[in-house]
């Protein structure tokens, strides 16, 4: 049984998929639910192969769901630009290749801006040096519409700017809230996965009036406790590991500021020194917003293919939910186990529940429900009054459900009810006598309420070991993060990318109407100070 590395796959499937795209946690938890119809005796989901696949269905040999099939059909520049089919699967390296050739353009353009402003600032320089001698031709149109398409792009980049303060803080805040509610999940797990644990140390030391369990049954719950550990400790490790990775990336946030508030800043700036006809100043920005709105339109690009990831991956969960039965490029990262597997494990806790709560019921009907002779040590301990009721066995003997008949207690009320057969005792030779009515010393009501709890924290978390297995937890899990945190996931990263494209196209048509402005205001202030007299001498 390889539970501990199908476990950890599981966390590490629910960070990538956030790493690439809560609520609350709820309490209680439900343990014994309804699965779908198509289950085993013991409600495990079986994953059909092909030849099972009903006859609606057109299934060729050796197919695979495709993930995300139509969101996914893009060019792949890696495959001669063919339209890539392959879907989602982070393991490919020609979806990458696909998914970031969607974000080329906003790529081209910041290569063409960098390179080409780059040969205008080099010819503007050459032409400064080689023709000292300028002419101040002067345009009212071209001075008064230079000036509203200055006012018009600065207004568009603090609106831009605004747009990407506001977004950048929404998809961080659904970033932390997805990756909590990723983290609680996991924490859940190694909860779940330490109390099955320690109900199973427990049961090894169950003795109840000196009944044991037998010892095949203490073998196979050494075999279990230590994969449990195992798997309990690797899943804690490397969640904690990978969600410190995810917040430190989140951080990033920290930059997409720093980018609104310089670009914001430089576009107020830029817009005041070319009013005021400050060209040495304005000579300084438009370098720094040269270099700036590059990095700017790359940081966009990168922006969409996150999107676009984040996109993908949603369907993606959704639709592995949706087809439980069908392989998937998900299946390589948490391939679910077999029935026959998962059975093993819930076979073995049913296993020792049942042999748990019959240890109970032999101890009640032997000893606590009989009246021996005084000399009938250690089984005499003055027990009398009314016969206890037995314990409810949940399981048959082939280990199915079953309903427990009138005068039986359930694991769940057990306690209380063997508590009020409780007697008040005595030492006598060294041996507990009970001095008042009762069925139950002290010393085996503690025993045979061990015994109890033990077979009710198997019975509560066995299941829920199984739901891990047959990836119904994982699918529940998906199902959540698909439906509560997906929709803010897409809408906030597509406010940022749109936030990075207005703010980086905005301050770039800046950059040049600040050039274009300063020189009309510089030759209206020249022709106003050459313009000819009244008597044909200057102004």
């Amino acid at each position: 049984m390889a539970l501990p590395a199908r476990l950890v796959r599981v966390a590490l499937l629910l960070l990538v998929a956030l790493s690439f795209c809560a609520g609350t946690h709820h309490a209680p938890r439900e343990f014994r639910k309804a699965l779908d119809s198509g289950s085993d005796k013991f409600g495990l989901v079986v994953r059909r192969s092909i030849a099972e696949a009903p006859a609606d269905i057109n299934v060729t040999t050796n197919s695979s769901f495709i993930l995300a099939e139509h969101r996914t059909f893009r060019k792949d520049p890696l495959n001669s630009f063919d339209r890539y089919t392959g879907g989602w699967n982070i393991s490919e390296v020609h979806y990458w290749a696909s998914v970031g050739y969607t974000a080329y353009p906003l790529f081209v353009v910041a290569l063409l801006w960098f390179v080409l402003f780059f040969l205008l600032m080099i010819g503007i320089t050459c032409h400064h040096c080689c023709c000292p001698h300028h002419s101040y031709s002067y345009s009212k149109i071209a001075y008064a519409l230079s000036l509203i398409l200055l006012i018009l792009f600065t207004c568009a980049a603090i609106a831009g700017s605004a747009v990407l303060y506001d977004g950048q803080g929404k998809f961080n805040s659904s970033t932390t809230t997805t990756l909590d509610f990723v983290v609680s999940q996991a924490n859940f797990t190694v909860e779940n996965l330490n109390n099955l644990s320690d109900s199973l140390s427990a049961a090894k030391k169950v003795d109840i009036g000196q009944f044991l369990l037998p010892p095949n049954t203490l073998g196979q719950i050494n075999e279990i406790q230590g994969k449990l550990n195992s798997s309990a400790t690797d899943l804690a490790t490397r969640t904690s590991d990978n969600s410190e990775k995810i917040r430190k990336i989140a951080k990033s946030r920290i930059a997409l500021i720093v980018i609104a508030a310089v670009m914001l800043f430089l576009a107020f700036v830029g817009f005041l020194a070319s009013i005021f006809g400050l060209k040495f100043l304005v000579n300084i920005l438009v370098v720094i917003g040269w270099i700036l709105v590059t990095a700017t339109f790359i940081l966009c690009g990168v922006f969409l293919l996150l999107h676009n990831v984040v996109g993908d991956t949603c369907v993606s969960m959704d639709e592995w939910v949706a087809h439980p039965t069908e392989y998937t490029a998900l299946d390589d990262i948490i391939p679910c186990v077999d029935p026959t597997t998962a059975n093993e494990t819930l076979t073995r806790t049913r296993d020792v529940t049942s042999q748990l709560v019959n240890l109970v019921n032999q101890v009640i009907t032997n000893v606590s429900n009989r009246n021996f002779p005084a000399a009938a040590t250690p089984f005499y301990y003055n027990q009398s009054g009314p016969l206890m009721p037995t314990l409810c066995n949940p399981f048959t003997a082939d280990l199915s459900n079953r309903t427990c008949t009138r005068g039986e207690v359930t694991l769940e009320n057990a306690t209380q009810v063997f508590r009020s057969f409780e007697c008040q005792t005595k030492t006598v030779s060294g041996a507990e006598i009970c001095s008042t009515v009762g069925r139950l010393t002290p010393r085996i009501f503690g025993q045979m309420a061990a015994g109890v709890n033990v077979s009710l924290g198997l019975y509560q978390y066995g299941p829920f070991l199984v739901q891990l297995q047959d990836c119904t937890f994982v699918r529940d899990t998906f199902t959540n993060i698909s439906q509560n945190y997906c929709p803010g996931l897409e809408m906030h990263s597509k406010w940022v990318y749109i936030g990075l494209v207005l703010v980086s196209t905005a301050v770039m048509l800046s950059l040049i109407f600040w050039v274009i402005y300063a020189r009309e205001r510089r030759h209206r202030v020249y022709n106003k100070q050459h313009k000819p007299g009244p008597m044909g001498g200057n102004a």
